[in-house]
């Protein structure tokens, strides 16, 4: 009996740690230079795995069913259909995944707006060092975050 107590502990002791799941990103941004950006910030979080880059909103619609992202950065300004569209599209097609605009934008406003769409999220681009690993975090464990800057009320 002793012998195979001794050989189930030696197994366990070769279990690897299991980390959990990378969390599934899509970017959505029409500026190579935001994309950089963003891919710089979230390149120390091994925790998150980009797994698409478009830089359209008719793209993010017609991708986003198969990528089944579970975050989506999103910004506001896209060429053809603004990004505020394309969430109420991609808020139908794949309701499971979550949205965090980044945007340029930093009207209290505009934000709103963007919210209403049924985002968990709006980080401000000149904030996003600081920020979006926060609300990328926050809108997978399915809370809000917003850019302090902002300062939304109500």
């Amino acid at each position: 009996m002793q012998g195979a107590t001794a050989s189930n502990e030696h197994a366990h002791a070769r279990l690897p740690h299991l980390e959990p799941d990378p969390i599934r990103v899509l970017v959505v941004d029409d500026s190579e230079r935001a994309l950089r950006d963003i891919r710089s910030v979230l390149s120390g979080h091994h925790d998150i795995a980009i797994i698409g880059e478009l830089k359209t909103g008719e793209e993010a619609i017609k991708k986003v069913g198969d990528l089944q992202p579970e975050v989506i950065l999103l910004d506001i300004s896209l060429p053809g259909i603004s990004g505020i569209d394309a969430a109420n599209i991609m808020q139908s097609t794949v309701p499971e995944s979550r949205i965090v605009f980044v945007s340029q934008h930093d009207s209290p406003l505009i934000a709103k707006d963007a919210l209403l769409t049924g985002a968990y999220g709006y980080v401000v681009k000149a904030d996003a060092v600081r920020d979006l690993w926060p609300a990328i975090e926050a809108a997978h464990r399915g809370h809000t975050f917003i850019s302090p800057t902002l300062h939304i009320s109500g």
